[in-house]
């Protein structure tokens, strides 16, 4: 049998694949049967709960494999919205895509920071779904309504993660809109050799906490969107296994519902991951002078002369340009510095200078990474519950309590 064959066979509709108690395709059932019918099914699910450990590890190796999957698009996202040219350089989705490829490559290009996206990628996808199963069951078992159960249990997990991958988060964001070492067709303000080089300049330089820079716009930002993203989710499983009348809802189902969940809350959210984005690649005004001197010695400018036209070129230009990134930036006069301490001053200085446009800046890429992740994750995910379920029982000889 085929890899494909047995993943849609774990998918499968078939009848006889279902839980006792569940509807069967064909039968002439009145609607008070397949209700009652969900009803058995859904109780059943609630009895067949997984080990926690079961719920992590597939959790774990979905999110991560999601995130790699789709690093390239994120790329894409980032340099679209902390592109700090006016008019920016990355425009649509399919130019900005193309552009990168061509100039840059993969590996450095649109791969860029993935060594730091996967540190954080799977350490933070076990500890979300750890939490998540957690708090829903807790909550469920309560009687809490599930729609609040699901909301609330993305919002206690997404911020229980938060401390693991959002140092990721910082050093991945910078080595995606540097690209490669010393790039002649992008200035980011960045040049850092490798993850390693950026993390230990990051904290000679700005000190460790800057790991942790943007940390409010981040959570502002995550928290909404995976307990949006899971009470999507949630909900629209719960509503696919009432359609078909069983727990097996079927590999189409599987997908739509995973991929619209993650793609909805993606779009609602965008504005959010653009002040993310940007205070996260900023830095402050005094930095800069450091960060220039920094530079200069590395591409060996040491003359006092060549010192002297680098400070006064700063000192010029920083009354002028917007303070997103480690260098001084051709850009308008009047476009201020985010407020990394308020989320919705961040909100409404964007509005201000670019309008409703500056809040959704890569909302394309956006859209397509988070419904391609989310579907890539949560289908990877059931199924490898369920095959470790299977697994359990050939081992044990009974289902999982």
């Amino acid at each position: 049998m085929s890899f494909t064959s047995r993943i849609t066979g774990l998918f499968s509709t078939d009848p006889s694949a279902s839980a006792e108690g569940e509807y069967h395709h064909g039968t002439n059932t009145a609607p008070q049967s397949q209700n009652a019918g969900a009803a058995i099914t859904e109780n059943n699910m609630e009895a067949k709960r997984p080990p926690y450990w079961h719920n992590m590890l597939c959790g774990g190796i979905g999110g991560t494999s999601g995130d790699l999957l789709m690093h390239s698009l994120d790329t894409v996202k980032t340099r679209q919205q902390g592109d700090p040219h006016m008019p920016p350089k990355y425009t649509t989705m399919s130019s900005s895509y193309t552009t990168i490829f061509r100039q840059e490559g993969i590996r450095r290009g649109l791969y860029g920071g993935v060594e730091a996206a996967m540190l954080g990628s799977f350490p933070g996808t076990v500890i979300f779904f750890g939490a998540y199963e957690y708090c829903k069951r807790n909550m469920l078992d309560r009687g809490i309504n599930p729609s609040v159960s699901y909301l609330t249990a993305g919002f206690i997990a997404d911020f229980a993660a938060s401390v693991v991958y959002v140092p990721s988060e910082v050093l991945k964001t910078r080595l995606q809109l540097q690209g490669r070492y010393n790039n002649p067709f992008f200035t980011s303000g960045y040049n850092y050799r490798s993850t390693w080089d950026a993390c230990k300049t990051i904290v000679r330089e700005e000190g460790a906490a800057t790991l942790y820079s943007g940390y409010k716009a981040t959570i502002f930002r995550d928290l909404p969107f995976s307990a949006l993203q899971f009470a999507f989710y949630e909900q629209e499983q719960r509503l696919s296994r009432e359609w078909v009348g069983g727990a097996d809802i079927g590999l189409g189902l599987e997908i739509l519902t995973a991929t619209s969940a993650g793609g909805m809350a993606g779009v609602m959210t965008c504005p959010l991951d653009v002040v993310k984005t940007r205070t996260q690649t900023q830095v402050n005004p005094e930095d800069q002078a450091q960060a220039t001197k920094t530079a200069d010695t590395e591409k060996g400018n040491t003359t006092s002369s060549r010192r002297d036209q680098s400070k006064s070129h700063l000192t010029n230009a920083s009354k002028h340009a917007r303070h997103m990134h480690s260098g001084p930036r051709a850009v308008p006069v009047g476009v201020p510095t985010l407020d990394a301490s308020s989320v919705f001053t961040g909100l409404k200085l964007i509005y201000k200078t670019e309008g409703i446009a500056g809040w959704f800046r890569g909302v394309g890429p956006r859209f397509v990474w988070t419904s391609v992740q989310s579907g890539t994750m949560l289908v990877l995910y059931q199924y490898l519950l369920k095959h470790m379920d299977l697994m359990s029982k050939d081992a044990d000889g009974s289902p999982l309590n």
